[in-house]
């Protein structure tokens, strides 16, 4: 006979097998599985914020591709066509235009305020040539030849002079040398305000054209009327 006691467990024990059961609700368990993934031990191996900035971008890249290969006529291949026959086009441009020149954003003066000699300023070129600092080199040359000029009474000395205009008033004097110093003036122009790199040829051109310069005999406005006169005197005979 069983106890009244054994007949009551046997009797739980039946309904606990028939139960169903326990279950946890859905949003505990998403909260719960969230948790647990939030771990840092599931990170370990994540890419870093540069990583996935990259891999985005290249997403974005491969999306725009494959948008512009549907559109353009061949699919990708035709697109990969279109992309070099652009490319030779802007080749073909840069050589036969050449890069972009920055044209001078102003005409300052060529000199500072505080005068100095033309040896002070051949000195300066050479000391910045040998250190190689060909932009400040080749301002120090052409400050160096319109100082000449004006110690040599060639050039009326005159505070904001531009390089440009010593180059064209000194070639009246010196016509043999006008393109030279219109040349040295680009440079000067080129390196000072265009944004653009001198480069050692460059200075030794514009040492060179100084050298030349101490040696020419300037033309003077008498002896080429002189020499206008008789040329149309011997016309004439």
């Amino acid at each position: 006979m069983l106890r009244a006691a054994d007949t009551a467990s046997v009797l739980s024990l039946t309904r606990s097998a028939d139960a169903p059961p326990l279950t946890t609700s859905r949003d505990p368990a998403r909260e719960a599985a969230r948790r647990e993934l939030s771990k840092r031990m599931y990170h370990e191996n994540d890419p870093g914020l540069f990583q996935r900035a990259l891999n985005a971008f290249w997403d974005w890249v491969g999306k725009l591709f494959d948008a512009a290969s549907s559109a353009a006529p061949g699919g990708p291949l035709g697109l990969v066509v279109v992309i070099v026959a652009v490319l030779a086009v802007l080749g073909a441009l840069w050589w036969r235009l050449g890069t972009p020149r920055r044209q001078p954003t102003s005409a300052a003066a060529l000199f500072d305020d505080r005068p100095r000699s033309a040896a002070e300023h051949r000195s300066a070129a050479e000391a910045h040539a040998a250190q190689g600092h060909w932009n400040q080199a080749v301002q120090e040359r052409m400050r160096a030849i319109v100082r000449s000029l004006e110690e040599r009474a060639l050039l009326d000395v005159r505070p904001g002079r531009t390089a440009d205009e010593a180059a064209v008033e000194a070639g009246r004097a010196l016509p043999s040398r006008a393109d030279g110093l219109r040349t040295a003036a680009r440079d000067f122009d080129d390196v000072t305000y265009g944004g653009r790199r001198a480069s050692e040829q460059s200075y030794h051109r514009i040492a060179e054209l100084d050298r030349d310069l101490e040696r020419t005999k300037p033309q003077l406005a008498s002896s080429s009327h002189s020499a206008a006169h008789n040329a149309r005197q011997g016309a004439a005979e």
